[in-house]
């Protein structure tokens, strides 16, 4: 009989009893109005306009015509694929650095992920590395924003242009990056985003599709929210398309209401310090800080990190991160997880296996995901230190803290 396995946790659950000499989100600051936007839910008696309130002022916020609110970002994501219709098979390219919530639509609707390879040096993909695996079959492109570094949406949207593709993008870590002018979300067809109570607008839970498109917002709420049921006159509700019930609640909408009022400055505060906390550790001799591209106007960094030069210490990344976490940067740790092609261990069964959507027909090709399907991002996740308990509530003294703390556990190790 196997045991029963350890489950991942998330939120507050995930930091309960970590230690650090520096801040971490949790207590969350909350906005103001928190309160006041609860009650306005309770003395309606659950009659509210709450919901359409926050989708209106997020769509302002980003500068497009629809938001529409979910119960977090899996789901945002899950509608989206679920909204385009495309077919069994079908090849959604996506970045490989990146987590479960972002591929866990494009599988519950047969679509079959191919992961692009990271651009050298950085945990995003590129134009460059998407266009050598565009086939016949692949009928959009989706891109994770990780960590709050925007790629460069210029060139990957032009590459799709060329080949007819939908561009839509995960932005659960970006929310309010800037990119020439314009936000992270608001550079492609549409984009899914976090309000989970650790992301950076920390709600008590939460998310949103956000899109200019009409026929496609009204397609969101048909799949996504009515099931995929309409009214027959005579009848009453019959389902043409198998759909979802991924609402956004009242109170969810009123905290998160409340929380985007004071993510403005919050986003200010952590591009301030990312960039200090990136120019003291690029100082230190081994220690290549994430780079920040020059196109990027706002980094809303959502975690932060480094790589060490394997050739500069007797360590290895998890060792040199363990000190580091006994030094008192809490949360911190390597992310080999992160590699979706060897983490997601059930798709690379299906695969071999050529379980559907894998067959021949509908797939055209056999299928194989490992971490040497996208050897640039394993090596750089090799090395790659990272911690998510980066948040607002930074000072400069922190992140001389930061810097003091890895330059004393890069000489301990040093060769």
């Amino acid at each position: 009989m196997s045991s029963t396995p350890t489950r991942a946790r998330y939120g507050a659950e995930a930091v309960v009893g970590l230690k650090g000499q520096l801040p971490n989100p949790f207590p969350r600051t909350m906005g103001p109005n928190c309160m006041k936007y609860l009650q306005e839910v309770v003395d309606s008696g659950l009659t509210s306009p709450m919901i359409g309130r926050f989708e209106q002022a997020f769509a302002e916020a980003m500068g497009v015509r629809y938001c529409i609110a979910t119960p977090g970002c899996t789901p945002a994501l899950a509608v989206l694929a679920a909204a385009f219709a495309f077919e069994p098979g079908d090849e959604i390219i996506v970045s490989p650095v990146t987590d479960y919530g972002t591929v866990q639509g494009l599988i519950r609707e047969n679509y079959i992920p191919v992961f692009a390879d990271t651009e050298p040096g950085t945990v995003n993909l590129s134009a460059d590395t998407i266009a050598p695996l565009v086939t016949d079959r692949t009928r959009a492109l989706l891109v994770v924003h990780k960590t709050g570094l925007v790629c460069d949406m210029d060139p990957i949207n032009t590459l799709a242009k060329k080949h007819g593709l939908i561009v839509y993008e995960d932005v659960c870590q970006a929310v309010f990056s800037r990119y020439k002018g314009r936000y992270a979300g608001a550079l492609s067809h549409a984009a899914g985003y976090s309000f989970d109570s650790e992301k950076t607008m920390g709600s008590d839970i939460g998310g949103c599709v956000v899109t200019d498109d009409d026929a496609l917002a009204e397609r969101i709420r048909f799949i996504g929210q009515s099931r995929g049921g309409e009214m027959r006159p005579g009848f009453g509700r019959v389902h043409t398309e198998p759909g979802y019930a991924h609402r956004m609640t009242m109170c969810t909408a009123a905290i998160s209401l409340a929380q985007l009022e004071i993510l403005p400055d919050q986003v200010a505060r952590r591009d301030a310090m990312i960039r200090l906390v990136s120019r003291l550790l690029s100082d230190i001799p081994g220690i290549h800080p994430l780079p920040i591209p020059d196109y990027q106007e706002v980094y809303s960094c959502w975690m932060a990190g480094f790589n060490i030069d394997k050739k500069a210490f007797r360590c290895d990344a998890d060792t040199f991160a363990a000190q580091l976490a006994e030094a008192g940067i809490p949360g911190i740790g390597t992310g080999k997880y992160y590699l979706m092609p060897e983490a997601l261990t059930f798709l690379q069964k299906r695969a071999q296996n050529q379980v559907y959507p894998f067959s021949l027909p509908p797939a055209s090709r056999r299928y194989a995901y490992s971490a040497d399907s996208c050897p640039v991002a394993r090596d750089f996740l090799d090395t790659f230190i990272r911690w998510s308990t980066f948040c607002e509530k930074y000072e400069p003294v922190h992140c001389e803290q930061i810097a003091h703390l890895v330059r004393s556990v890069a000489e301990r190790n040093r060769v």
